[in-house]
């Protein structure tokens, strides 16, 4: 037990009459505050720490409950462990606020322990330490924390958001971290990834030859650069299935610089690859019609001159046109005459061979091009057959509908040498087919080819 005449002892050097300290107990020397009260907690003796502490003079605290000075806010709270700490005679330790008279708050630590020496009953000696740069230390610990937590918090809902998959390791190549779409992807959970070899984790190989790539990660460690993945790379996940995908990998830095790890950021190929393929098709052909259109068309043609050209090969040109076509738009409406155009398109597909090419020229024109035909009758026998074809009754909407069509045609050297003027010339022939005598399934032949050759 502590004894009450250890706290009131003279200075060191009781018999000096000078000097600090003279006369005074030492334990207004010291830095912590010390109350001594009674088995009540009445306040026998404060030193002069306390007194600073909370402002009170020990005048005033003489008489009054220790827990005088503890803040309102505490106060219940402290006296509970207090009473507690009494009926069990046990020793009392708590943080708690005082107020100070000023209206400053200081945090403190109180330590009460039991003691008795010539104590009527027992009293408590308490020593009270300020801790109020502690606690700040604390609060500000505790605000960085939690505003680190938010932060990764925000990063890890971001990331899992994204469509994106998202895979990090460390400098020694060991996974440290995935997303939601990465686990996904890979068939890893985060658990079983996290500390694993990448390799283990992110098995990739060549989409054509099925031998691994090089290790992305590696290399943008290696290289401390943004590195692509290899082109046709497949992903191959836990269950062993195949996944195309894309993306890259970067180098992750610490705050000096200096490469610590990389991350991998990759998609599903598929989708996008899919994508690419369908606009690259809607770039090359009619939306309605699937045939090719202009572009598409003249690329070819330009490609079949240069082969006629140099094999000496004959080419054949055909420009269609629908005859009527706005009467039967009128009559039937316009979803009806799509569906005509869209049936003649197959027709004209299923008619010509696969090294040919038909094109929707624009509304009701279509443009076919022989790529390779033995004489110029070959150009009229086709023509002829796609008439006939597209004479055929058709029943649209409880309408039977004849197609009637004009059909230009121009064989290649005979009528010309270029794209340009074979067009036009085909074109010429068709409206010469529609004026002649009114007869729009007449085909009209060229009588004046532009530098004219024997026929082969």
């Amino acid at each position: 037990m502590l004894r009450y005449r250890d706290y009131f002892p003279l200075s060191a050097d009781p018999q000096s009459q000078s000097g600090p300290g003279r006369g005074l107990p030492l334990s207004d020397v010291l830095p912590l505050g010390i109350l001594v009260t009674d088995r009540h907690g009445k306040c026998l003796y404060s030193n002069a720490a306390y007194q600073k502490l909370c402002g009170w003079s020990g005048d005033e605290l003489v008489g009054s409950h220790w827990s005088a000075a503890v803040h309102p806010k505490d106060h219940a709270r402290v006296i509970q462990h207090w009473n507690e700490a009494i009926l069990g005679h046990k020793p009392f330790l708590f943080e708690a606020r005082l107020k100070h008279t000023s209206g400053d708050t200081v945090w403190t630590r109180h330590n009460a322990a039991l003691l008795t020496d010539n104590m009527p009953g027992h009293g408590y000696v308490h020593t009270v330490e300020d801790i109020s740069t502690y606690k700040a230390h604390e609060r500000a610990r505790i605000k960085a924390e939690e505003r680190l937590f938010e932060e990764q918090e925000r990063a890890q809902v971001t990331l899992d958001s994204i469509g994106d998959a998202v895979l990090s390791t460390d400098i020694h190549g060991r996974v440290s971290y995935m997303n939601l779409v990465a686990e996904t992807l890979t068939g890893y959970s985060r658990e079983e990834a996290i500390g694993q070899p990448l390799s283990d984790i992110f098995q990739v190989m060549d989409a054509t030859t099925h031998q691994p790539t090089d290790d992305p990660a590696r290399r943008a460690i290696q290289t401390d650069s943004i590195v692509a993945l290899e082109a046709n790379a497949l992903l191959v996940t836990k269950d062993g299935k195949e996944l195309a995908i894309e993306d890259s990998a970067a180098p992750i830095h610490n705050r000096n610089g200096v490469v610590v790890g990389a991350v991998i950021v990759f998609h599903d190929a598929r989708f996008s690859r899919a994508s690419t393929a369908r606009m690259e098709h809607l770039a090359q052909h009619d939306a309605l019609t699937g045939l090719h259109n202009r572009t598409a068309f003249y690329e070819r043609f330009e490609q079949s001159l240069a082969l006629a050209q140099r094999h000496g090969k004959q080419m054949g040109l055909l420009f269609i046109d629908l005859d009527n076509f706005k009467a039967i738009n009128d009559l039937l409406g316009h979803e009806s005459g799509d569906i005509i155009l869209a049936v003649l398109a197959g027709k004209l597909k299923n008619l010509i061979r696969a090294a040919d090419t038909v094109c929707r020229y624009g509304g009701d024109e279509f443009v076919v091009l022989l790529g390779e035909i033995a004489q110029p009758d070959h150009a009229y026998a086709v023509a002829d057959k796609i008439r006939e074809a597209a004479a055929a009754p058709l029943v649209i909407d409880g309408h039977k509908v004849s197609l009637q069509l004009s059909i230009g045609v121009s064989v290649y050297p005979d009528h010309g040498k270029s794209a340009d003027v074979l067009m036009k010339q085909a074109d010429k022939a068709m409206y010469t087919v529609k004026a002649l005598n009114r007869k729009p399934n007449a085909i009209s032949l060229l009588l004046a080819p532009e530098s004219p050759k024997p026929l082969r």
